[in-house]
């Protein structure tokens, strides 16, 4: 067993935020660190993420997922070492993913935790591009949305984690065209000199309608929704007929405090016979093998990039999940624990 530290740092929900979370909500406490029980490990945590479904989290609200706890440590996606181990398989010096984000130390049941490669790729891509979110994009393309060649994609949030992966698979795949969405002109510059995208344009410059049909003239076959709101209904409108939309996140809606008025042009979903279908990554594990497979020889031969954005030290987790939800970040928002 290695020298084990005395004590932990870790981010608790304090209050439930009401509309933007703000840093009053939570809070940094320590907590002592003892040797891992029976079937656990103790993981030095080296990343964690910070994703958008987390603030839905943050309300005491039944969920696909349960909420957080108040004065509770908070969890999310980890990679580490670890440092002691009490289960069989798992070495110190080994590296893990697993579920206990936003914490320096954690004690993780052996059965949670994966044993990854840093040679194969850095561990922070296990909590993106070849994790959570990559296979998110990849299911939700690909399985969700029934992807096929030739079909042209629009992507909202298209310089985040998942929709900069979303469009650049739908390209590799064969799609006639790729328009992505984002909240910059840097972003939009880099989804299409980057990442391949046939057309960007920035939310904020005019109405998404306008802006979408300029883009894509002849109608759109997929539709990718991180956003909701005018981007829907956006979509809506210029999907063709038979068109399908996988509704992954609505970003744009997370921290209203009233109800949000609907698409108002639902009615064409009947005439155009759309298709729009949520996405939970958990329900699409069985794809887990083909997805790192096909993904990381796409990473393998550069044609697939990524980004990621790094916010360094514990005691900045909570600036960079309110910087997420700001769209500080390009690519995957992750903190790095030590800094």
């Amino acid at each position: 067993m290695s020298v084990l530290p005395a004590s932990s740092r870790e981010w608790h929900l304090v209050a439930r935020p009401h509309g933007w979370p703000t840093p009053a909500d939570f809070a940094l406490r320590e907590v002592p660190v003892g040797e891992p029980g029976e079937g656990r490990v103790l993981v030095r945590n080296l990343h964690f993420s910070v994703d958008p479904y987390m603030r839905g989290r943050m309300n005491d609200v039944k969920s696909y997922v349960p909420p957080f706890k108040l004065d509770h440590p908070m969890d999310g996606g980890a990679v580490g070492e670890v440092i002691a181990s009490n289960a069989e398989g798992f070495a110190v010096g080994d590296h893990v993913l697993h579920g206990l984000g936003w914490r320096e130390y954690a004690e993780v049941p052996a059965r949670h935790a994966t044993r990854v490669d840093p040679d194969l790729a850095p561990l922070s891509a296990y909590l993106g591009v070849l994790g959570m979110t990559g296979l998110t994009a990849y299911a939700g393309l690909f399985e969700v949305a029934s992807f096929k060649e030739g079909d042209a994609v629009f992507v909202s949030g298209a310089a985040g984690a998942v929709g900069s992966q979303v469009g650049q698979m739908a390209k590799l795949r064969g799609a006639s065209r790729v328009i992505g969405s984002a909240g910059s002109d840097e972003k939009v510059k880099l989804l299409v000199e980057e990442y391949g995208f046939d057309a960007a344009f920035n939310y904020k410059n005019g109405p998404v309608r306008d802006q979408l049909r300029e883009a894509a003239p002849d109608g759109i076959d997929v539709y990718f929704d991180n956003v909701g709101g005018d981007h829907l209904e956006a979509a809506i409108s210029s999907l063709n007929v038979h068109g399908r939309a996988t509704i992954c996140g609505m970003i744009a809606q997370y921290n209203d405090t009233e109800p949000v008025p609907g698409p108002r042009n639902m009615a064409m979903i009947i005439g155009k016979r759309l298709r729009l279908q949520g996405v939970l990554v958990g329900d699409h594990y069985d794809l887990q093998e083909q997805f790192v497979q096909e993904v990381g020889g796409w990473l393998r031969s550069g044609e697939l990039k990524y980004r990621e954005t790094f916010v360094e030290g514990i005691e900045n987790g909570t600036e960079a999940f309110l910087g997420l939800l700001r769209g500080d970040n390009t690519g995957k928002m992750i903190v790095s624990v030590t800094g």
